[in-house]
């Protein structure tokens, strides 16, 4: 299960609108307890790729290390990501399966219109061959 802290939901929604008919991207950051992933906060990233941003992201390398640092920064793990589908449901792409990490958790947010809908949560199967719904908890 993940769940929001209060103002994530608004950031990732506010993010996905903005960045429309774009793809936006950004970090989820919070503490793991039991079973529970809690998102404090979010850091929203640039999508550095230069064609195609409609339907694909791309963190670099360099803004992923700076996130971590400054999620250890702030005591927090990454928990994962978030991206926004444009006039897309809010699931999982066969792109997105084949970029995805272990662990992590991956926050879909379908933007229709520029206008924020349905929002989901997935996680990568251990077999690596699937997302998996993962339960997500707005507080």
């Amino acid at each position: 299960m993940i769940e929001f802290g209060p103002g994530v939901a608004e950031a990732i929604r506010k993010h996905g609108e903005g960045a429309y008919p774009e793809e936006c991207c950004g970090l989820l950051l919070g503490r793991v307890v039991g079973e529970r992933r809690r998102v404090e906060t979010v850091i929203p990233m640039l999508n550095a790729r230069t064609e195609n941003r409609e339907r694909r992201f791309l963190i670099t390398p360099d803004s992923y290390r700076e996130a971590e640092r400054l999620a250890s920064a702030r005591d927090f793990e990454l928990i994962g990501f978030y991206h926004s589908h444009p006039d897309h449901p809010a699931r999982p792409s066969e792109y997105d399966l084949e970029h995805a990490l272990p662990w992590h958790s991956y926050v879909v947010l379908g933007v229709r219109e520029g206008k924020a809908g349905d929002c989901t949560s997935w996680v990568l199967a251990a077999d690596r061959g699937r997302f998996e719904p993962e339960s997500l908890l707005v507080s």
